[in-house]
């Protein structure tokens, strides 16, 4: 079998796998809407809503990635009015207000996610003190201010850099 082979091999079955994912989380997504029909106060039919709705945002293109983690944020804050201290909803708010402050430019305002990401992984790590992944995602969120700076660096970077190779170089202006 051949490089090449192997690579489409590969590719083939990260994107079933990607497939796979979507519809998953949009079934889960799904079953959270009618659950809620049903039963508008079940903290945790709420925490799964907005986990699929995060989920599914991976996803999206541009324009609706920001919507959906938006709709996740709104879900997982539901949730907490019905259980305050409820970690895992706490955890996942954390995740969705770090990814909307990596999708905003701006640092400034990406800042003030970061803040409430911090804030809420705080939080769910107070309600489960031995619970790691809740630890190594508030320390991440110490750093993510620093990591949006690179990564808004090297995206503004990357786009100039497409920019001049799209645009008519002197050897073809002379063809």
């Amino acid at each position: 079998m051949s490089c090449r082979s192997i690579e489409l091999s590969e590719a083939m079955a990260m994107r079933q796998k990607g497939l796979d994912s979507i519809v998953f989380f949009e079934d889960a997504r799904k079953a959270a809407e009618e659950a809620y029909a049903k039963n508008p106060l079940d903290a945790e039919n709420l925490t799964r809503w907005g986990g699929a709705l995060f989920e599914l945002s991976q996803f999206q293109n541009d324009p609706d990635i920001v919507k959906y983690v938006e709709d996740s944020i709104s879900k997982l804050e539901e949730a907490l009015e019905v259980v305050p201290r409820k970690h895992d909803a706490l955890w996942c708010l954390g995740n969705a207000h770090t990814s909307l402050a990596f999708y905003t430019p701006d640092l400034e305002m990406a800042k003030t996610y970061f803040a409430k990401a911090t804030q809420c992984f705080e939080q769910a790590l107070e309600e489960d003190p031995r619970n790691e992944l809740y630890l190594k995602s508030l320390d991440l969120s110490f750093r993510a201010p620093e990591l949006h700076l690179e990564f808004h660096r090297q995206m503004t970077s990357q786009q100039a850099s497409q920019g001049a190779s799209s645009s008519p170089n002197a050897k073809s202006l002379l063809n």
